[in-house]
């Protein structure tokens, strides 16, 4: 019994070309439909970043973030020829290194890249850098007119005091002023200090100013690294 489908087509309203371009289609749907059953999670990761099928590119990987594991989990998704490969991996946080500046060399930008540090805070530093003729210890910072104790906590960790660049007074031949021009010093042991000097001609080191009572302990600490005894 042969069905006569004529009635059909003429329904329909099909031509040949037009029946074989629904087929393909339909086939093309059923090839997408059978995909996403068989790699849900995979379709999930290309819909998560871009919402439509990745290109056919060999190597090609897409990234998903786990929402359960806080951001820090992920999967990737290597596509090669005709399938997902998963990955799955976590992502370290590295650490960032701290870089220390020296507080002898640094300029007015870079001193403001400290927490807390300012542009008026970053010039009084170097005014009173100046003054000193270096810094000898980073808690000289201290010292600095204005400058919070906070502040200091904050950036103690991150700076260091070069030493070997401060200018150093010749007390041997410094005159009244030079020597006076260094804030530890009070007048009146400028002046014991040019006395003693110029009735014993030389002072070999620091223990001539304290065992002459010239000068304190406490204040040899404070001024032992800016003096030199070159004749």
């Amino acid at each position: 019994m042969n069905l006569n489908t004529e009635p059909i087509k003429k329904w329909f309203g099909f031509s040949r070309r037009e029946r074989r371009a629904t087929f393909i289609l339909l086939i093309i749907i059923f090839v997408i439909i059978g995909v996403r059953y068989i790699f849900p999670d995979s379709m999930i990761a290309i819909e998560d970043f871009s919402g439509t099928i990745p290109p056919e590119e060999k190597g090609a990987v897409f990234l998903r973030k786990d929402s359960s594991n806080k951001g820090k989990a992920f999967s990737s998704y290597q596509f090669s020829g005709k399938k997902f490969k998963k990955n799955s991996y976590t992502r370290k946080s590295i650490p960032q290194k701290k870089v220390s500046i020296d507080i002898n060399s640094s300029d007015s930008a870079t001193l403001i890249r400290l927490p807390g540090i300012g542009p008026v805070l970053s010039a009084r530093i170097i005014k009173y850098r100046r003054l000193l003729g270096g810094f000898a210890r980073t808690e000289q910072l201290k010292e600095v007119y204005g400058l919070p104790p906070e502040t200091f906590e904050m950036i103690k960790g991150r700076v260091f005091a070069d030493s070997t660049q401060i200018t150093r007074i010749n007390i041997n031949s410094a005159t009244y002023k030079e020597i006076l021009r260094l804030p530890y010093f009070e007048k009146y042991e400028v002046s014991a200090i040019l006395k003693y000097r110029e009735l014993k001609g030389r002072i070999t080191g620091i223990n001539d100013l304290i065992e002459n009572k010239l000068i304190t302990a406490e204040k040899c600490r404070k001024v032992g690294a800016y003096l030199k005894y070159d004749d």
